[in-house]
């Protein structure tokens, strides 16, 4: 997922990650290791609505639009 400087989360050797954001993984770790992707789904949409303001249906299909495609899910 793009992310602007200020949202990159920190590796374990205090360097940045690209791929994770500050809310996700701190450390080297994630912050909700046992969050499944429906969860993640779920937290991404509602924060989207929430915060961001954004229509349901379209904070749904961006959601599934992006979050699928992190590292941290391609495996599954």
């Amino acid at each position: 997922m793009p992310l602007d400087q200020g949202w990159f989360g920190v590796e374990a050797d205090g360097s940045f990650s690209r791929d994770y954001c500050k809310y996700c993984y701190q450390q080297g770790v994630f912050t909700k290791p046992e969050l499944t992707l429906a969860q993640a789904l779920d937290l991404s949409a509602s924060h989207m609505k929430r915060v961001l303001h954004m229509p349901e249906a379209d904070a749904k299909m961006k959601a599934n639009e992006m979050i699928p495609k992190l590292k941290r899910w391609m495996k599954e």
